[in-house]
């Protein structure tokens, strides 16, 4: 869409280059948050059509890690419905801060921390999905960490 990438940016967005290293991405991420900015990023590094949460890619446990700084997750539900003329409800759920204290900096530690947070993601999204089913009540909160049961995502 011609201009959007200009505005998308007056509000500070960073572009990642898709399906490679972006080492300069990275590189920009932990100045943001080592200015103790806030950084948003979707760390499945595409949008999900089918609505069902993807693989975690590492650009957010690198950071987190390196810069030693929290992760709150954060899922969406419903927007894989939305059709020109049907803007379906949508809902996101935030999680609890995590943090990664004793894992490793590097290839080990990134994936242990990606594996968490997709864990954390996939918990919040089976939550988010089994409130539209129930008819998306106004108010509700996610249940936290130590409440979760297991998580069962479909097929």
């Amino acid at each position: 869409m011609p201009g959007l990438g200009q505005v998308i940016r007056t509000f500070g967005t960073l572009s990642v280059r898709r399906g490679e290293s972006d080492r300069d991405a990275v590189r920009r991420m932990r100045e943001v948050v080592r200015n103790g900015e806030g950084l948003g990023v979707f760390v499945e590094g595409t949008r999900q059509r089918s609505g069902v949460p993807g693989q975690v890619q590492p650009g957010a446990a690198m950071v987190a890690l390196q810069e030693d700084v929290p992760v709150v997750c954060g899922a969406i539900h419903g927007s894989q419905d939305w059709r020109l003329g049907n803007f379906a409800p949508v809902s996101i759920a935030w999680g609890e801060p995590m943090r990664f204290d004793g894992l490793p900096r590097g290839g080990k530690g990134y994936r242990e921390a990606s594996e968490q947070i997709e864990a954390e993601l996939n918990r919040l999204w089976a939550w988010l999905r089994d409130l539209h089913e129930a008819g998306r009540p106004r108010i509700a909160t996610p249940p936290t960490q130590s409440d979760a049961a297991p998580v069962t995502l479909p097929s």
